[in-house]
């Protein structure tokens, strides 16, 4: 299965990122691609955290979800709409959620981002609590490629990298990472967490990011990448829009698996 880590660098406008969003997606399902991933934020990167309230939608409806199951039947994809404000408890909060669409245009997942990012390095600050109410729970979803083969692909956004035992818990043989690291962390860590990742649970790891100097100010990492059981990397684009495509080779995957049967001898 071809797989598309697609890297933006959104900004304020949510109509321009949808159709920056749609024209990627459409290059990534020309090249074959049958699961693309978007990266978190794609539909907004505000000059405030609170602006993700104003184009908060609520779950199942809204522009943002109808375009992302609009675009997957459109180019006939598993198509992961890395993440966007859906409501939330009170009116002060949104979930950042990652949703996933059929070929059909189906809404089969949903996950909602558990661990919320908290940062201070000089005059960059982040607080993710003080706008988003974190979610509670694991989830994965099998997705059939087009040879008919199934996979589990294990949902996470960003600051989830962080925290290895979310990623015990998917149980997968894909991992999808959407995410929009600072600069400052990204080169320190982006890379090095997706590779352990990828090697701690022998599996792929599809990690779409935003990567660039946005409107807001803030710059974003990038580094897009794809990355197999074995932790090598496959495909990577370091900065600007793009597509970063990769071919998840199932033999790949149950080769590495046998050789090293590390999931088979977990105590704890």
């Amino acid at each position: 299965m071809k797989a598309a880590a697609i890297q933006m660098v959104s900004g304020q406008s949510v109509a321009a990122n949808l159709e920056a969003a749609g024209s990627l997606v459409r290059e990534a399902a020309a090249a074959g691609a049958e699961l693309v991933v978007l990266p978190e934020y794609f539909c907004l990167m505000g000059r405030r955290d609170t602006d993700k309230l104003a184009v908060r939608e609520p779950d199942g409806r809204g522009a943002i979800q109808d375009f992302l199951a609009g675009t997957a039947r459109d180019c006939g994809v598993w198509l992961v709409g890395g993440t966007l404000p859906l409501a939330a408890a009170d009116e002060a909060h949104v979930r950042n959620t990652s949703l996933v669409f059929s070929p059909a245009g189906e809404r089969v997942a949903r996950y909602d981002k558990v661990h919320l990012f908290t940062f201070e390095h000089g005059r960059e600050r982040y607080d993710e609590s003080r706008v988003i109410e974190a979610g509670r729970e694991p989830v994965a979803v099998t997705v059939r490629d087009r040879a008919g083969r199934d996979w589990r692909i294990g949902l996470s956004v960003c600051y989830d990298l962080r925290f290895p035992e979310l990623y015990r818990r998917l149980d997968a043989d894909v991992l999808l990472v959407p995410s929009a690291f600072t600069w400052v962390t990204g080169q320190a860590h982006w890379e090095l967490l997706l590779r352990a990742r990828a090697v701690e649970n022998l599996a792929y790891v599809v990690a779409p990011a935003q990567g660039g100097a946005h409107e807001n100010g803030r710059r974003t990492w990038g580094h897009s990448m794809v990355v197999d059981p074995w932790g090598q990397l496959l495909a990577q684009r370091e900065e600007g829009p793009g597509v970063v495509l990769a071919d998840l080779d199932p033999a790949r995957l149950e080769g590495v698996r046998a050789q090293l049967p590390a999931l088979e001898h977990r105590v704890l």
